[in-house]
């Protein structure tokens, strides 16, 4: 079995989209870009999209043990790239986005999961409108 073909069967197996499952790899690397996009002009959705993609970043994450070394190393450079770029357009929040819950189940961090403890800097509307409250 090559090494798309497991990481294909990966995302199948966590219940992708079989769009997402025909990208693989290069698919998520370039909606993560997307995603950094978006929240430099000023992230327009809501708070559900927003931990959409943040899932889809965690998916990422996942799918690179899986990749061809070369594949993995070509990935990576980008995904850094992309990470500190939006490092440099969210603020650290409090709490997960996800709940302290799921947090605590994932064993997840403010330093190694620092995407599920930050918010977009500029927020569109939606987003406003979900986080009041929170």
């Amino acid at each position: 079995m090559s090494d798309l073909d497991e990481v294909r069967d990966f995302l199948r197996e966590r219940g992708c989209p079989e769009e997402v499952i025909a990208a693989g790899l290069e698919g998520l690397v370039a909606e993560w870009e997307r995603v950094v996009d978006q929240v430099e002009a000023g992230y327009e959705l809501g708070l559900d999209d927003y931990l959409n993609d943040l899932d889809g970043r965690q998916l990422l994450e996942e799918v690179l043990v899986l990749a061809r070394p070369a594949d993995r190393e070509a990935a990576l450079e980008r995904i850094r790239a992309a990470d500190e770029h939006m490092k440099g357009l969210v603020n650290p929040t409090e709490e997960c986005l996800w709940g302290e819950s799921v947090a605590d189940s994932e064993g997840w961090g403010p330093g190694s999961n620092w995407r599920n403890f930050n918010l977009p800097r500029s927020p569109g509307a939606m987003l406003k409108d979900d986080l009041v409250g929170l």
